[in-house]
């Protein structure tokens, strides 16, 4: 069952190789804290929906199983959605309605209709949890190079004295701003799946 973990996080990668959760990608990858915190809301997600999916695939006809999905996944994405706003509002209003819009990413209703409704409880949960690491690791991987590129900054969770940013000498005074426009994320993401693609193809023949 290890496979079903490792699979999401290079070799099925949702965002560089299945090429799904598009829309999140390139709308909030300008900055890196807001590539975790959605990451962190699509992980809470297919892990649960994933779960009570898999419960009661049994009991689902199959005539309204896709609207059945979507219920479910939106229940878990309400609850996303209030405790972000609550405890996090900064990181709210940045990811906007992004938020909301987990409801109808392909990452979680794929996994939900290709896997969670033909396999038990346990492998389902190892599926969640390597997709939805997989999308946030690529997800914080491109939004790290647009910041860094992008606005010379690291941005990550404030606490403390820490006010959450860090500046990059050298870069922070003249960024190269191409990086967080749309162009820039089209950009940095087909160079990074070009790079995974020949490290898959050059594995493959090894």
């Amino acid at each position: 069952m290890w496979k079903e973990f490792t699979k999401g996080l290079f070799r099925e990668n949702p965002i560089f190789v299945i090429v799904l959760g598009l829309c999140p990608t390139l709308g909030v990858s300008s900055r890196v804290v807001n590539a975790l915190g959605m990451g962190a809301g699509v992980i809470f997600v297919l892990l649960c929906s994933n779960i009570f999916i898999s419960l009661l695939k049994d009991f689902i006809p199959n005539k309204v199983r896709i609207p059945s999905y979507i219920v479910i996944i939106a229940s878990f994405v309400t609850v996303v959605q209030m405790v972000m706003q609550a405890f996090l509002p900064d990181l709210y209003d940045s990811l906007g309605v992004f938020v909301p819009l987990i409801v109808v990413n392909c990452i979680i209703l794929g996994r939900a209709e290709a896997f969670a409704s033909k396999n038990g409880v346990g492998a389902s949960i190892l599926d969640a949890l390597g997709m939805g690491i997989g999308f946030t690791l690529a997800l914080t991987i491109i939004s790290l190079v647009r910041e860094v590129f992008g606005s010379g900054t690291i941005t990550l969770f404030a606490f403390g004295d820490f006010d959450g940013v860090v500046r990059i000498p050298g870069i922070v005074d003249s960024p190269a701003r191409v990086f967080v426009l749309a162009a820039g994320a089209l950009l940095v993401m087909g160079y990074l799946k070009a790079l995974v693609g020949i490290i898959q193809e050059k594995g493959g023949k090894g």
